[in-house]
């Protein structure tokens, strides 16, 4: 191009007085006077570049164009006129025309800062962004201080995780620019992202010095403050961007958020509904909604929320992740299985997802599949303290308590203040018997969390270890109080007032625990618990069915069973916790030892402590194999019945202390029984029969058991080589008076109703100068009782409370009384049968359910069926008339 003076007619002074139009945004008058001097000067590239100018600032882009590429045309060597030609493209969103038209500019002009930094932003467009951070940084070298690369490349640094990088080009940026707010908003954004919040929010705030009407700083101040836990100053925030730009629905999203957090679920939901309302196709809002409407206790509602959010994006992850769980809480196990398995169809490496199939598949008893989601998860987040916790628990149910305890500690190692883990750690040592190293893990977990019902609970059954029961029933009330409805509660209230001869409120909570299992609430009582409250066999089983369904439901994780091949003799499998010094065992130590051997073969499955008490080594020689399982998992215990192919697994605990109910679940045997340690249904579907008589289950009760009913002559097998013992007392020996009637009960407190004590208060007050010697373990009861015979009238020096004994002493001492007194509705079991052998009469009152008909069987056994009544008055009257008439 020829410089403009050596034009013949067109001056400098002509093109700058346009150029002057132009620079003050005047383009339709530039533009007039362009197109009058184009007319003369045609070819002339410096004029058609100009007139493009003019276009662009017009907003005519294809005339601008048009123009741009005369002027090329004119002169294919003019740096400036590809420059504005890709320009104009880019705005028009040619972007890899464009591309070409800088490249060219800087292939004619390499020191081109400006065309290098514009090439930059297409390449960060076009998502090539190295490519474009070689191009800001061609500016920058070009032009350390231009402040418009340094911004450009902290975007796209940003882009590429290049983080501190980033930060350094934008705090350049500043330093050179101090009013560059979308420049300090951007590092805020960088800092939020290393981490460093506070430096974020004062990015933020400095920001909005600079421009206080700057929605998107709202916002980010807001997110910023909400990672702080600064969630009213959030809210304020995001108020603030809402001011200036209330249809945004990011913004009600995120207030939606805040509030969720906050807890305040109401407010979450009507920000999430106005998200919505603006843009009814804004997913992220639906599933937020659901997850509010959750919390709420609506779970259809949630349900619909999270459908909707999957149908406007069907591979949303998080939404099928979200909607299990409510499928979860809603009782559909399997559903909720299916689920998760679709997020994870959609992001194999969504640890949540595998941890939340972990928990469905625990609830559903298949703990060892549970196990391996856990592990999956870990594999993809190890350091994921909630897992760890899970799987902790996963081991612990599975009784493989050491690998529970390791679980517990990694979770520990990365959140030394997770209260829950110490609670759950403090239940694993219990289980280990390490009574100590519970308490202290149990007591770091309630002093991180003062607030926790479940720390409670466990504090409460660590003190019932400890025998310190006035203290443990204060620490289920305690739980109770923070928890009304956590698990099992109200069943180890219960059980602990019982205990403790605490009486108080007692039919209130009995009315209460009835209509809870009449309403199928889960979790509220320990079917075992449930024998000493309340006699309906067909509440027991209800109850039974309801606890077996939610802690131990049918666990198919092996291979379906079938009968075995005939084997030469029958092989039959005893499975207790009790294979020692313990009234099952002294019951069925003979059992094992007078099997026919021509006939059957007996193993016992050991899960209980190896004691190599008297007791103990007799049942081990009593039987033909032992197999001690203690630190085997249920589905191995199960694996190995099969390995020996028993043919019929006996379960003597059923919902006992030390049971393992998990081994039966998953089928050890063909045939599977329930027998003398647990008195009544397990409500199960896998267990097959239950040993009784027709004393203790009618026919017309079978309809309340779920198994099918083995009748004997009686039910309960005896220790016929057990020798009197060569302990003899007397009265004097036992603090009992010289004369009088004596009445006894060595039964547990648990099984003192105030029924059955009111009958003995009657007893002896129509006995003149009777006593009554019982048995009660702790300091309480006996307090408790003492009052309580007091209030009845009769006076407190009667009642007798008995020692603990060594078993001849015990036994010895039941020659020195005249008469047992049962109770109802749980009645004396080896405590009957031990009274008959020392040649006590047992005086009972025979109830409805199987524990409380328990003691009618045994003494009909022993032909002594006048002794057994019906009504509450017969068993007064009775006890009455065989006291005053000794013959």
């Amino acid at each position: 191009m020829k410089n403009v003076n050596d034009q013949d007619g067109l001056s400098e002074g002509q093109v700058n007085s346009i150029i002057a139009l132009f620079s003050i945004g005047q383009f339709q008058e530039a533009l007039d006077k362009l197109l009058t001097l184009t007319k003369d000067y045609p070819n002339e590239p410096l004029l058609n570049n100009i007139t493009g100018a003019c276009y662009a600032g017009l907003g005519q882009l294809d005339a601008a164009v048009k123009y741009y590429e005369k002027a090329i045309s004119l002169n294919f060597d003019y740096a400036k006129a590809h420059f504005n030609l890709g320009s104009a493209l880019h705005e028009l969103g040619q972007l890899e025309e464009s591309v070409k038209s800088y490249e060219s500019s800087i292939a004619i002009e390499p020191n081109y800062a400006e065309a290098h930094n514009n090439l930059g932003n297409i390449l960060r467009e076009l998502g090539q962004l190295e490519e474009a951070v070689f191009s800001y940084e061609r500016a920058l070298s070009l032009n350390p201080n231009y402040v418009e690369a340094l911004f450009s490349n902290g975007i796209t640094l940003q882009h590429l995780g290049r983080i501190e990088s980033m930060v350094d080009h934008l705090q350049k940026a500043l330093t050179l620019k101090p009013d560059f707010a979308e420049a300090h908003n951007n590092l805020g954004i960088g800092f939020k992202e290393l981490g460093r919040l506070d430096d974020a929010v004062q990015s933020y705030e400095r920001a909005l010095i600079i421009k206080p009407d700057y929605a998107d700083v709202h916002n980010n101040l807001g997110n910023a403050f909400r990672d702080l836990r600064q969630l009213d100053r959030a809210v304020q925030s995001y108020e603030r961007a809402l001011n200036l730009n209330p249809d945004y629905p990011t913004l009600h999203n995120n207030l939606g958020i805040a509030f969720k957090e906050l807890g305040q679920f109401d407010k979450a939901v009507e920000c999430y509904k106005k998200a919505i309302a603006i843009n009814p196709d804004y997913p992220d809002s639906h599933n937020n909604l659901g997850v509010a409407l959750l919390e709420l206790g609506q779970l259809d509602n949630a349900v619909q929320s999270y459908e909707e959010a999957l149908a406007i994006n069907p591979d949303y992850a998080e939404a099928y992740n979200n909607l299990g769980t409510v499928l979860k809480d809603l009782g559909k196990r399997n559903e909720a299985i299916s689920s998760y398995e679709k997020a994870l169809a959609i992001n194999p490496d969504y640890a949540e997802a595998h941890n939340n199939i972990g928990n469905v598949l625990k609830k559903l008893g298949r703990v060892e599949d549970a196990l391996e989601s856990y592990e999956k998860a870990l594999a993809i987040n190890p350091d994921d303290a909630d897992t760890l916790n899970n799987l902790g628990n996963a081991y612990t149910k599975l009784e493989r308590m050491d690998e529970a305890v390791q679980s517990y500690e990694k979770a520990l190692a990365i959140n030394p203040d997770y209260a829950d883990v110490y609670s759950n750690l403090g239940l694993a040592f219990l289980k280990l018997d390490r009574l100590d190293d519970a308490y202290k893990s149990n007591k770091k977990a309630l002093a991180l969390n003062p607030d926790s019902a479940e720390g409670y609970s466990i504090q409460g059954r660590l003190l019932s270890e400890f025998d310190q029961l006035d203290e443990s029933l204060e620490s289920f009330e305690k739980a109770s109080a923070i928890n009304p409805e956590l698990f099992f509660i109200l069943s180890n209230i219960l059980q602990t007032k019982m205990r403790l001869c605490h009486w108080d409120k007692l039919p209130n909570f009995l009315s209460e625990l009835k209509k809870k299992i009449n309403n199928n609430i889960k979790n509220i009582i320990i079917p075992f618990d449930l024998l000493s409250l309340i006699d309906d066999p067909g509440l027991q089983g209800k109850a039974s069915k309801i606890y077996a369904n939610e802690e131990f439901p049918k666990n198919d994780s092996l291979p379906n069973i079938g009968l075995y091949p005939k084997h030469k003799k029958i092989r039959v499998g005893y499975f207790s916790g009790d294979f020692r010094i313990h009234p099952v065992a002294t019951l069925t130590a003979e059992l094992y030892e007078t099997h026919d051997r021509d006939h059957f073969e007996i193993h016992a499955f050991s899960f209980g402590p190896d004691t190599k008490d008297e007791m103990n080594l007799r049942i081990k020689e009593g039987v033909d194999h032992f197999h001690d399982v203690r630190l085997m998992s249920d589905k191995e215990t199960a694996m190995l019945a099969r390995s020996f192919e028993i043919d019929i697994a006996v379960d003597l605990g059923g919902y006992t202390g030390d049971s393992r109910t998990g081994i039966f679940a998953r089928s050890a045997a063909p045939i599977q029984a329930s027998y003398i340690g647990y008195l009544g249904t397990m409500g199960a579907n896998y267990y097959d029969y239950l040993v009784a008589d027709q004393i203790m289950i009618p026919e017309e009760n079978q309809q309340h058991y779920s198994e099918k009913i083995i009748y004997l002559p009686n039910f309960q097998v005896n220790d016929s080589k057990e020798s009197p013992p060569e302990v003899f007392f007397t009265r004097q020996d036992l603090g009992l008076p010289e004369k009088g009637f004596v009445f006894c009960c060595f039964n547990n407190t648990y099984k003192i109703t105030p029924t059955t004590f009111d009958s003995w208060a009657r007893i002896l007050k129509n006995v003149k100068g009777s006593v009554l010697i019982i048995f009660a373990d702790n300091k309480s009861a006996k307090e408790n009782l003492t009052k309580e015979i007091t209030l009845r009238g009769v006076k407190p020096e009667r009642l007798i409370f008995g020692e603990s004994l060594s078993r001849p002493e015990y036994l010895a001492r039941y020659r020195v009384a005249d008469l047992f007194l049962d109770t109802l509705p749980y009645n004396a079991g080896t405590t009957a049968s031990d009274a008959l052998r020392m040649g006590l009469p047992v005086l009972t009152l025979k109830g409805n359910s199987y524990p409380s008909r328990m003691a009618a069987s045994i003494v009909n056994a022993v032909n002594m069926p006048e002794l057994i009544t019906t009504s509450q008055k017969e068993y007064e009257s009775l006890a009455i008339e065989l006291a005053i008439d000794l013959e």
